[in-house]
């Protein structure tokens, strides 16, 4: 498969976010190769100016046409001819629009499914930065991959490096490909070691504070409950058509390997790099050609060892959450999800302790009723009732 001729046109969903960020700043490495078609974001109309006048994009995207009205201002102010959208319809017509061909999809959570879902059923190569819509709606997802034909790349660091350890064909049973496990890397987050008492303590500020990476405020909490880990492990089981059991993960605090995968003739294939988000993302733009994304070469001298260690499911109970949700199907990881999303919320607002987030996740899965995941419709109900769930309990507590 070879590079497209001249300039590909580029959707960003979640622009204005960390990896929306990183990825515009690989795009203007290389503008003989790239192009800016879209740039969308939720409610950061400041940061989301500044991109338009950067990147010159045909089109935004704002979640509230208040905020669109602010945006056509300042544009036509600034003399830049950006045309300027708003709400979920205009978010599903450009990430289906056929002047891009690469679209990244990068909104935080539930929101993302409906967008990403759309440029996937346009047949885009479409960069997945955004889990939950595979955690959400895997089976539904990966039949529309198959069926429009779209190319989809994991970014996520730990997917994208299992995706380049492994055979170009995986589909259809590891097994088969002499895949014995795939070795799920995790950093163990800010609280690694912490008994359960400093736990309980822990403020808004700690969480988001990750030792590693550079992230927004809801995926570092997740990262420090290892929320962020058991949708990474139901993901990989839908990218890699892996089961729970064959996804093993370690807990590697450097964060140098990005994650392995494991052969029947015992060896063990590993990604390694420095924590630069933008190394999957390059990857993804120019698969299967590479590009420089910016990255500074790792120093295996500096960073001298690396350790493992087995994950504390006691301590952060949301793993295990996670892999008991994808081993009960249906609609059970939306669910957990919904119930996630809402208990990280409440405690970035400090109306929750962090180890309330596992509370009110577990209690949600326990009393709502599982469904089949057979269409879009069902898990958009399972996810409303889960959200309507947790909030109530959220408001017994206070």
């Amino acid at each position: 498969m070879m590079q497209p001729q001249g300039r590909q046109a580029v959707t960003v969903m979640g622009a204005t976010g960390s990896i929306g960020t990183s990825t515009l700043d690989v795009i203007s490495r290389h503008p003989e190769r790239y192009r800016v078609h879209a740039l969308t974001a939720h409610r950061s109309r400041e940061a989301l100016f500044e991109q338009c006048r950067l990147y010159t994009p045909d089109i935004a995207v704002l979640a509230t046409e208040a905020d669109a009205a602010w945006l056509r201002q300042r544009l036509a102010d600034a003399g830049l001819a950006t045309q300027v959208r708003a709400g979920t319809q205009a978010l599903i017509d450009v990430a289906r629009d056929d002047e891009a061909t690469i679209v990244m999809a990068a909104i935080v959570g539930a929101a993302g499914l409906l967008p990403t879902l759309a440029a996937v059923e346009a047949g885009k190569r479409v960069l997945l930065a955004n889990k939950e819509a595979l955690v959400m709606s895997g089976a539904l997802f990966m039949e529309a991959v198959t069926r429009s034909g779209a190319t989809l790349l994991p970014i996520d660091s730990e997917h994208n490096a299992i995706y380049q350890c492994l055979p170009i064909e995986h589909r259809d049973g590891l097994v088969r490909h002499g895949v014995s496990q795939l070795l799920l890397t995790a950093s163990g987050g800010p609280f690694r070691g912490w008994s359960a008492e400093q736990i309980a303590r822990v403020t808004p500020e700690q969480a988001c504070a990750h030792p590693n990476w550079a992230m927004g405020r809801k995926i570092s909490v997740d990262s420090a409950t290892l929320m962020n880990k058991g949708l990474e492990l139901i993901e990989a089981c839908w990218l890699f058509d892996a089961s729970p059991e064959q996804i093993q993960v370690v807990v590697h605090p450097q964060s140098v390997i990005h994650s392995m995968v494991a052969y029947h003739d015992g060896s063990v294939i590993a990604q390694m790099g420095n924590p630069d988000m933008r190394t999957p993302i390059a990857y993804g733009l120019a698969w299967p050609e590479r590009i420089d994304a910016g990255v500074k070469p790792l120093d295996l001298f500096a960073v001298a060892r690396l350790d493992f260690d087995v994950p504390d499911e006691d301590t952060f109970p949301c793993l295990r959450l996670a892999r008991e949700a994808m081993k009960a199907g249906g609609t059970a990881p939306a669910i957990l999800n919904a119930a996630n999303e809402v208990a990280v919320e409440a405690f970035l607002e400090g109306r929750l302790s962090f180890t309330g987030i596992g509370e009110v996740v577990a209690r949600v899965l326990d009393r709502q009723t599982v469904a089949s995941a057979d269409t879009l419709e069902g898990i958009l109900e399972a996810n409303r009732q889960a959200r309507h769930l947790a909030q109530q309990l959220l408001d017994v507590k206070t």
